[in-house]
């Protein structure tokens, strides 16, 4: 596979990566051999460089105790990335809060150590922006852990461009995650101007819409027991039937080029620029490959013309979280 530059630190990793969270949580039933199977195969198409995504808020903890049994017999052929900073409550699956104070950074930062059985994380995100400590506080914190070798690299997810050039002060921002797809393109507006201003790379999660650009899920009934996208605003009744607008251009479009809409999608994704990757997120190492070919679908100019005026074409209804006031603090 292609490999890119991932900021301008010196970070190289597969231009596609595989995002790790529906392994645990979120998205249903769970197979925990098969998501390992997984995990090597995305480490054998990458050809050594493959960029894992985790998170300790995922599971929670689980997560990343999966990952790390995973990786435990290659952990020089993966880019490991990991986030701290969504406290999950064990009591409250639905419970959220936010923590960016130094002294939970720290703390996080060795549990999630220990839990994916590594001595250091390649890539450490705030995984939100905590509104109540100032950013520089965070981003120092985070920089003794870079300066101690626990941490190589730092990151950014849902954060604004104002956030991000405040952290990048403190020390360099290797990459931002965030939402980015053909029907999540909010980013594009200050966020990636900045990111490209100052030499950061974007890690696009949900590069493929959650799923709904492959044409899996096109009525509420699709979603198994288990599965949040059933609760997800743009997959609500009303909102999913108008966003299958979107979906039937993508579909069109795919067939031009001989490939599976989520291809399209995602090799869209890939032509944004070499400072991008995604993450598409998956459990099995079918949707795995399927993934990876989209890498070989070459797009043109005219092309990614039609595929953004096609997308533009449609006004995508709901917002991506039921919540939207921990995203591009």
């Amino acid at each position: 596979m292609e490999q890119r530059n991932l900021g301008t630190q010196g970070l190289v990793v597969s231009a596609i990566g595989l995002g790790c969270m529906g392994m645990s949580e979120f998205y249903g039933p769970t197979d925990e051999g098969e998501a390992i199977a997984t995990i090597h195969r995305a480490v054998d198409l990458a050809a050594g460089a493959s960029l894992l995504d985790t998170a300790d808020a995922y599971g929670p903890h689980t997560n990343e105790q999966l990952v790390g049994r995973a990786i435990a017999d290659r952990r020089e052929q993966v880019v490991l990335a990991t986030k701290f900073g969504i406290v999950r409550d064990p009591s409250d699956a639905r419970a959220r809060g936010i923590n960016g104070r130094p002294e939970y950074v720290i703390a996080a930062c060795e549990a999630s150590l220990r839990r994916l059985g590594v001595d250091h994380i390649d890539l450490y995100y705030q995984h939100r922006v905590d509104a109540d400590v100032p950013i520089e506080e965070t981003v120092g914190a985070m920089a003794e852990l870079v300066d101690a070798g626990k941490v190589r690299y730092l990151g950014l997810s849902e954060a604004g461009a104002e956030t991000i050039h405040r952290a990048h002060a403190v020390h360099p921002i290797t990459a931002v995650q965030s939402e980015y797809s053909l029907w999540s393109r909010d980013i594009e507006d200050e966020v990636l101007p900045a990111l490209r201003k100052l030499g950061i790379g974007l890690v696009a999660y949900s590069p493929l819409g959650r799923g709904f650009l492959t044409g899996r899920f096109r009525t509420a009934s699709d979603f198994g027991e288990g599965d949040f996208r059933g609760s997800n605003p743009r997959f609500r009744p009303g909102n999913l039937e108008r966003n299958l607008e979107l979906l039937r251009k993508v579909e069109q479009l795919a067939g031009k080029h001989d490939c599976a809409p989520g291809q399209l999608a995602l090799a869209w994704v890939l032509h944004r620029g070499e400072d991008v990757v995604p993450i598409p997120g998956t459990k099995r190492r079918a949707y795995l490959e399927q993934n990876v070919e989209a890498s070989e679908l070459s797009l043109s100019s005219a092309d990614l013309r039609e595929i953004d005026e096609a997308a533009g074409s449609v006004q995508v209804a709901g917002d991506r979280y039921p919540d939207m006031s921990f995203v591009n603090r």
